[in-house]
């Protein structure tokens, strides 16, 4: 069954608490009151035979003693239709939807590349061989109004923003669940690895409405078995390779998309003493072969549009572990708060500090929110010799050398 949502609708959520067991990185959540499932009308336990090849552990995220309504986010790759099968053998009835985030049709024959109409195809052959409907949203509009005019925006002041990041804050857990508000849904499912393999930073910028409405599937199955679990369950997307890149994109490179927004110009590239620097007004980049140099630490930066995840800063800013982008590292860190900023001290240097990128604080093993970092370096900018400088305001610069094109 494939059925439309044509516009979203306002909402407000109350939500059930997620469960945290076994997490070895996990967000805050807090929990909320029984009276939430109260004022729903109870489902009938739906009769379902486990597969054999099914462990407690695989349904062990998707809580499986009591049958829920469940509107699962189905992408038409082998993460999220795994995640529908596993939700479906633990007896919960769901609902699929597709995002459609790609630009309308005719929006211009440069973007006709996009990958979606394969997409669909997949999550609908997906549905079909356990009946569960599917619906397509269409959330084209608010994607680009609430995520890509802001990418364009922050690269073109000179910051690296966090599609993702801003994907789930504002799309996947905001305008999607503004849209189905007037549903009955108990949850939404989402495919991130919130539990054996750490997502967090993901997600780490949602609000406690955004987070009690989420459930992980996925969350208690290591990455490596959900390929297996695709072919027990002979999904048609079996084979498929997982999705790389920004997912408005499809095959157009991410570098071309913003070049063509924010324009290309030719210019000069000079060594700095220390530092990289562009100077966006004379279209001269500085860069620095003093990489580690001491005048270029990288341990004390500003972070602001904080989002602490239980409406507050934690207690205790003295002992907390940061991450500034997505991976395995870790920093021990501090702070202090400057007004609406925090100015986080980190325990040691860190070479790729990114203005406009997340940094997540943690306690211990529980991601207590993020924001968005300002800028680094002690507040020195970007320190450049003064011959440098010199050379940059020449008004012909054809002389130091063939220019080079850069995204301006």
């Amino acid at each position: 069954m494939l059925s439309a949502v044509v516009k979203p609708l306002p909402s407000l959520f109350r939500l059930p608490p997620l469960s945290s067991s076994s997490l070895s990185l996990y967000l805050r959540v807090s929990p909320l009151s029984s009276s939430y499932f109260h004022s729903q009308s109870p489902l009938p336990r739906r009769s379902y035979s486990r597969h054999a090849f099914l462990g407690d552990h695989h349904l062990s995220c998707s809580m499986p003693n009591k049958p829920l309504r469940v509107a699962v986010l189905l992408s038409g790759g082998v993460d999220s239709s795994v995640a529908l099968r596993l939700l479906h053998a633990a007896g919960h009835s769901s609902t699929a939807f597709y995002l459609k985030i790609w630009f309308q049709e005719g929006f211009e024959n440069f973007w006709n590349q996009c990958p979606w109409e394969d997409d669909l195809k997949y999550a609908k052959h997906v549905c079909e061989q356990v009946d569960v409907p599917l619906k397509v949203l269409h959330l084209t509009d608010e994607y680009w109004e609430r995520v890509v005019s802001d990418i364009i925006e922050e690269y073109r002041c000179g910051r690296t923003p966090n599609p993702d990041v801003l994907c789930n804050t504002r799309i996947k857990f905001g305008a999607f669940m503004d849209a189905i508000s007037g549903m009955e849904y108990e949850y939404i499912a989402s495919v991130h690895y919130a539990k054996v393999k750490d997502q967090t930073y993901f997600l780490s910028h949602l609000c406690q409405t955004q987070l009690k409405r989420l459930l992980f599937p996925l969350g208690c199955v290591k990455k490596e078995e959900v390929r297996k679990l695709a072919t027990e369950f002979d999904l048609p997307n079996k084979d498929r390779k997982d999705s790389q890149g920004i997912c408005f994109l499809g095959k157009i490179k991410f570098s071309d998309f913003v070049g063509r927004h924010i324009g290309e110009m030719k210019g000069i590239i000079l060594e700095a003493e220390t530092g990289d620097f562009s100077d966006t007004k004379n279209n001269v980049v500085f860069v620095s072969r003093n990489y580690y140099s001491i005048d270029k630490r990288r341990r004390v930066f500003r972070v602001g549009s904080l989002r602490w995840l239980s409406g507050k800063p934690p207690g205790n800013v003295n002992q907390l572990r940061c991450k500034v982008r997505h991976g395995p590292g870790f920093y021990s860190c501090s702070f202090e708060m400057e007004g609406d900023v925090a100015v986080v001290h980190l325990d040691e240097d860190d070479q790729g500090l990114a203005a406009g990128q997340f940094a997540a604080f943690y306690e211990g093993t529980t991601c207590i929110g993020s924001g968005v970092i300002l800028e680094s370096w002690d507040g020195q900018c970007f320190p450049v010799c003064a011959k440098a400088l010199e050379l940059a305001a020449m008004e012909d610069k054809t002389k130091l050398g063939k220019p080079v094109t850069t995204i301006c």
